[in-house]
């Protein structure tokens, strides 16, 4: 049999509670920067009053009239009015992200021949899409009827739309693909992704995962559920606690991170920047309850040996865990468990473990692109991003301190350190999980 075809990393965009563009985002996240706000300073804060659940993770915003800041988001900057009102935030946000990738992959699009577009593909993930749609019409047919309903509301709505309009933007005429995994979206959507070029149905895609989620239906429904944290309305920045003794539930966030992933003989003949690779991917399921992980991490813990596996490294040259942990006390235990199952001999060794959620909150769907982005970020300039608010790991009256929390946090501060090989993990609801393996790209 031929060797597997190898894919690596060529362009990264970013809409994010840490503001736009991967740079910015990447510097807002090793400088201990928050995302996180009161939902008091929302625009429409009246419609959360109610829930008890008071802190977010908002892409910033500059509104209209008033001149952009560096790293926020400016609908006007980059849609027309007519395709403002085409587009739901979680298209526009893959849209602004894919844009930026693109140009960093330094791809020239615009003389593909026909035979390369049908080569280039799009695999962009939700897990939501567009519930402020979903809302706004519901109310629009109760009190107004049919005609009160938005002709593109359909169209709107769905998940598989991010892809769509990327591909139809671009003229890609690929893979033409999309995930809705919960929380695991961003990493089954960039792990498919590299599976097609692996297995030869395209050469370049255009994959990541968008969310656009934080609307007082979502947070309300979380609230309801108890998974979000009702702490910290006061200190914003302190609400989501990865791993720490006072975690005490998830923080809402929104944004949208995008990968192009292509083929290494496709991308050293066009003599392509080429941040990291992908070397494997694993996926599994819980099979335990429709919100909880299994107490074992046995879900988590299989997936990243088979993402271990399928990439040929052991994980004793594993340097860099980007770890899904929430900040809710089930699943962050369940997760360094699983952890400790796989690495607990390594713990004096290298191996660095850390949580992007501290900062940004979770992004549901879009949280493992956006964290693959930074984990491909801390391969490529060795550094691993901090936990912040992990001020004392394990120590909740869940865990057991003791005998599983053994491992190097980065609480609080960055820390350098050699990574050639990196696990990126994202667990779901209805028991879904995925962990990426991603090296530094060798010749």
């Amino acid at each position: 049999m031929p060797s597997a075809r190898r894919v690596v990393v060529t362009g990264l965009g970013v809409v994010s509670p840490l503001g736009i563009g991967a740079k910015h985002a990447w510097k807002q996240l090793l400088s201990g920067k928050s995302g996180l706000v009161s939902t008091s300073s929302l625009k429409n804060a009246d419609q959360f009053k109610d829930i008890p659940s008071k802190v977010v993770g908002k892409v910033p915003v500059t509104e209209e009239g008033e001149d952009t800041v560096p790293g926020s988001f400016k609908p006007s900057d980059h849609f027309t009015s007519h395709e403002l009102r085409r587009f739901s935030p979680f298209i526009q946000y893959a849209l602004v992200a894919a844009e930026e990738a693109l140009k960093d992959s330094g791809m020239n699009i615009a003389n593909m021949s026909i035979q390369e577009q049908y080569r280039t593909g799009v695999c962009i993930g939700s897990g939501i899409g567009s519930i402020d749609d979903s809302y706004g019409n519901s109310v629009a047919l109760s009190q107004g009827g049919y005609r009160k309903l938005q002709p593109l509301f359909v169209p709107k709505l769905l998940t598989n739309m991010a892809s769509g309009n990327v591909s139809i933007k671009y003229g890609f005429k690929g893979v033409n693909h999309s995930v809705s995994t919960a929380c695991a979206t961003g990493v089954h959507s960039i792990g498919d992704s590299f599976r097609f070029i692996r297995d030869d149905y395209a050469d370049v895609i255009v994959c990541g995962a968008s969310e656009a989620a934080v609307h007082p239906l979502a947070l309300g429904g979380f609230a309801r559920a108890k998974s979000v944290t009702t702490k910290y309305e006061n200190e914003p920045w302190k609400a989501s606690r990865p791993f720490d003794k006072d975690r005490s539930g998830f923080v809402l966030g929104e944004g949208c991170g995008i990968l192009i992933l292509e083929e290494l003989e496709h991308a050293l003949a066009r003599n392509a920047k080429i941040y990291a690779e992908i070397k494997g991917y694993g996926l599994s399921g819980d099979s335990n309850h429709i919100t909880t992980p299994s107490k074992d991490g046995d879900g988590a813990k299989r997936a990243m040996e088979m993402a271990l596996k399928n990439g040929n490294v052991k994980p004793e040259d594993v340097n860099y865990i980007n770890a899904h942990a929430t900040s809710t006390p089930l699943g962050d235990r369940a997760e360094n468990y699983a952890i400790k199952r796989i690495f607990g001999d390594l713990k004096d060794s290298n191996l660095r473990v850390s949580s992007n959620k501290g900062q940004m909150g979770h992004l549901l769907g879009a949280a493992g692109a956006v964290e693959s982005i930074f984990t491909i970020l801390a391969i490529n300039n060795n550094i691993a991003p901090p936990t912040m608010n992990c001020d004392n790991p394990g120590m909740h009256a869940e865990d057991n301190t003791e005998e599983d929390f053994i491992f190097d946090y980065v609480s609080n501060q960055s820390q350098e350190i050699e990574i050639n090989h990196a696990l990126s993990n994202s667990f779901g609801f209805g028991g879904t999980n995925a962990s990426l393996c991603i090296s530094k790209f060798i010749e």
